[in-house]
């Protein structure tokens, strides 16, 4: 299959175009920059220019493949509105890739953030999160899925707090940059809360096995572990950085502080089952030991 990349060279995506091409496909890769398109061409992988919002350089892409994995995103931090920013452009770019598959028959494979449920781990069958900080995300996802009625083989591969690789990636890599900035190892509250984490390796294949085999309108959950205690994750990057492990304020986190703060524990048996998906890299905790002082 020719697939259609979008953030084809960052942590998860350079993870997903190697399973992909070690698998038999062929990848077009969205590419926004010249160092962007030479890591593509790097990879194996023939770049498209274009960023993720020239929204007729997506459309192309898609009529030039079989089927699209959707993983790009501005990953602008910094304030609410940057945040909002990223969000609206995602969500125009998801609109458009599933517009012109619609009829089709062809995959499009989304990411989206497992769901937190008071009380218990969250399974596939829990809806999208579509309120709070991040909640454009989830109904820009929920409208692909929905695409299944319109001849799309939309799936929507759901990932956790932590995409991890050699010690970088995700809400644990956003802790390890703040204690590099402050000098503190922090935690929201009383670092009780748990986050589901997977490695970037096990995630890829997930998004293949999406592409290949799941049916339209389906869910599935990229999680290894199912919920480490946030003080336990940041006791290890407090000891590989030699600084104190302390509580601080969820405002530290800016507008992603009431998601730190939240436990979000989130199961992943049904993914494991149907799709045979079984992870097989490090954990979190083990993978932090990778952080170099």
């Amino acid at each position: 299959m020719r697939v259609f990349v979008t953030g084809g060279t960052g942590l998860i995506g350079s993870a997903v175009v190697a399973e992909l091409l070690g698998n038999g496909h062929t990848v077009l890769a969205l590419a926004r920059s010249d160092a962007s398109a030479q890591a593509a061409e790097a990879a194996g992988a023939e770049p498209l220019r274009g960023a993720l919002g020239d929204l007729d350089v997506l459309r192309a892409g898609v009529a030039q493949t079989d089927g699209v994995i959707h993983l790009a995103f501005a990953n602008d931090f910094s304030s609410p509105d940057a945040l909002a920013k990223a969000v609206a452009e995602e969500s125009a770019a998801i609109a458009a890739l599933g517009e012109e598959l619609v009829g089709s028959d062809r995959p499009f494979v989304t990411a989206s953030g497992t769901p937190h449920v008071p009380g218990r781990a969250s399974t596939e069958a829990d809806p999208a999160m579509t309120d709070g900080p991040v909640g454009g995300r989830g109904r820009a996802v929920t409208a692909a899925l929905g695409l299944a009625s319109r001849g799309v083989r939309s799936t929507a591969v759901r990932l956790p707090r932590t995409v991890h690789h050699q010690g970088t990636g995700g809400f644990a890599g956003l802790l390890t940059d703040i204690a590099r900035r402050t000098g503190i190892s922090g935690y929201p509250g009383d670092g009780a809360q748990r986050w589901p984490a997977v490695h970037a390796l096990d995630t890829a294949v997930l998004f293949r096995l999406a592409l290949e085999l799941a049916p339209a309108g389906s869910s599935w959950h990229a999680v290894a572990d199912e919920g480490d205690q946030v003080r336990d994750v940041a006791a290890v990057i407090g000891r590989r950085l030699d600084v104190p492990v302390e509580s601080v304020s969820p405002e530290t986190y800016g507008p992603l502080g009431p998601i730190f703060a939240t436990d979000q524990p989130s199961s992943s048996a049904h993914t494991r089952e149907a799709l045979g998906w079984e992870p097989k890299h490090p954990s979190l905790l083990e993978d932090l030991e990778n952080i170099q002082p």
